[in-house]
C-alpha cells in the first residue's frame, strides 16, 4: 500500500453538505491523479462523476441505514465487459491493494464529521467489487472508520 500523505489530499464539500452534517444522504467520491499522486475527495449529496477519468478508478461510499444501524458502502468499478478479464484481474488485485489508502483518505478527509456522529467511527465498512467476471464480484469487509483514521494519525506521526 502507498503511505497516506495528508498534504496529497483535497477536500471539497458540496452544498448542502458540510464538514458537520447531514449523515443521511452523505456521498464520498475519491478519485486521483495517476501524474501527481494526489487524491481528490468530494463529499456531497450525490456522487462526483469525472467525465475525465474514463478508466472508472474513483472509489464511490455513502452512509447507508439498515434496520436501524449504520455502515459505510463503497463501490468500485472492475469490469463491465470494456475489460478483458485478464486486465479486469489486475484491476481488481490494484483496487485489493490501495483500498486502504483510498479509505484512509476518505475517513481523514471527513474527520471533523465523526466529532457531530462518533459511533460512527465503529460502523462497518463494506466495499462491492463490480465485474461481470464472478470471481472478481465480491463484497468485502474493510473494518472501521475508527482504524483508518488511527493509522492516518500514525503515519502523520511518524
Amino acid at each position: 500500500m502507498t503511505k497516506f500523505d495528508p498534504g496529497n489530499l483535497a477536500v471539497a464539500y458540496i452544498a448542502p453538505v458540510t464538514p458537520f452534517r447531514p449523515l443521511d444522504g452523505r456521498k464520498y467520491t475519491l478519485s486521483h491523479s495517476d501524474v501527481t499522486g494526489k487524491l481528490f475527495l468530494t463529499i456531497g449529496p450525490e456522487f462526483s462523476f469525472s467525465t475525465a477519468n474514463t478508466a472508472k478508478d474513483e472509489v464511490f461510499t455513502e452512509w447507508i441505514q439498515s434496520m436501524g444501524e449504520y455502515s459505510m458502502s463503497g463501490r468500485v468499478h472492475v469490469s463491465g465487459g470494456e475489460f478483458d478479464e485478464q486486465h479486469s484481474k489486475v484491476r481488481f488485485l490494484i483496487f485489493k491493494k490501495e483500498m486502504e489508502l483510498a479509505l484512509t483518505a476518505i475517513v481523514y478527509g471527513d474527520q471533523v464529521f465523526y466529532k457531530s456522529f462518533p459511533w460512527l467511527l465503529d460502523a462497518p465498512i463494506y466495499i462491492h467489487f463490480d465485474s461481470i467476471y464472478p470471481e472478481f464480484q465480491k463484497v468485502l469487509f474493510y473494518g472501521t472508520p475508527r482504524q483508518y483514521l488511527t493509522s492516518a494519525r500514525e503515519q502523520k506521526v511518524t
